[in-house]
């Protein structure tokens, strides 16, 4: 099977391509921004000869793509994307985010099907169902989509707008919704808890008694691997999680001890916390933090037959490893 993975060097590109460089009967074009700038020894450490060709993708809004990237492709995973962004300085962010996430993802996507590949599997977003939901009551991959900023709108056009190129050309489509993905060498928030835990620093988080569904790198790039060929997948939408829901203090209080440093949580009420996150013009994160967000991944462990191989605790682990080794 010859595979093409868009955003070869990102955080879960770069970990499917290590993945893919290991499978037995698999060949992985890894696609990326620059070549210049990017490699399989900077990226993926050492791989097993023959296994990765390194490709400049192109330009994904103009539809400019290298001569040859999809000869003998058989499916196509796409995770290249213009990210949620927290300090957006473009004026008009929906348009940026399309010019991207719908209109680069769907150029790839007809090249591909008009290039005779069998399968594309679409990296999407939790957020295309909303920001949050109501402790206990999980998304389920077939609910109605409510997605709230331009970088979740613009996941959920790309969805739409591949289902209705499936119809037109037969190319079988699967998309996955991840919520937050953590792992070794994960950035954003999660590395600031990281640090914060390290240093000891005291966190206001003792009281939240909230539920957020996570997913670890690991059990993520396992699904994706099954969404390669599995019959039942063609033209579904997955949710995903490491299968077990965790407060933001449970998880400090897991991630300290995966750290040896024991989280100090104070337990601050939770109207307080609100009122100083909107002080603060930290009203969005503060509602994350506080907040439920949490899926239900009965459908993928049913129709896929998949199960989360990885759990909560040993991929804290890997990741608090990671962090304290500096990687």
């Amino acid at each position: 099977m010859r595979v093409l993975v868009t955003g070869a060097s990102g955080f879960v590109g770069k970990a499917l391509v290590q993945r893919l460089a290991l499978q037995s009967g698999c060949f992985t074009v890894a696609a990326v921004r620059r070549l210049p700038l990017y490699g399989a020894a900077a990226f993926c450490g050492v791989l097993p000869a023959g296994t990765v060709q390194w490709v400049e993708l192109g330009d994904l809004a103009k539809a400019e793509f290298r001569t040859g990237l999809f000869d003998d492709v058989d499916v196509v995973v796409h995770c290249a994307a213009r990210v949620h962004v927290m300090a957006e300085r473009d004026a008009d962010p929906l348009a940026a985010f399309r010019a991207v996430n719908l209109d680069g993802t769907l150029n790839l996507a007809r090249a591909a099907a008009q290039a005779g590949v069998r399968r594309f599997v679409f990296l999407s977003t939790v957020k295309v169902h909303g920001e949050g939901t109501p402790y206990g009551k999980p998304f389920t991959a077939d609910a109605v989509l409510c997605p709230v900023d331009p970088y979740a709108v613009s996941k959920m056009e790309a969805e739409r707008a591949l289902m209705a190129l499936m119809a037109e050309t037969g190319l079988e489509v699967v998309i996955v919704r991840p919520p937050l993905v953590y792992g070794p060498g994960v950035k954003a928030n999660f590395l600031s808890m990281m640090k914060c835990l390290d240093k000891g620093i005291p966190l206001p988080f003792g009281a939240i008694r909230n539920g957020r569904s996570l997913v670890a790198l690991d059990n993520l790039v396992d699904l994706l691997m099954i969404c390669l060929d599995h019959p039942d997948a063609a033209g579904q939408a997955f949710l995903i999680s490491d299968g077990e829901d965790l407060s933001t203090a449970e998880l400090l209080r897991r991630l300290g001890e995966a750290l040896g440093k024991p989280a100090r949580l104070v337990p601050v009420p939770l109207a307080l916390l609100k009122g100083a996150g909107v002080l603060l013009g930290k009203r969005a994160v503060m509602e994350r933090v506080c907040g439920s967000l949490q899926v239900d991944i009965g459908k993928t462990r049913t129709l896929l037959g998949w199960t989360p191989p990885v759990s909560v605790d040993s991929a804290l682990a890997s990741t608090a490893a990671a962090f304290v080794a500096g990687l």
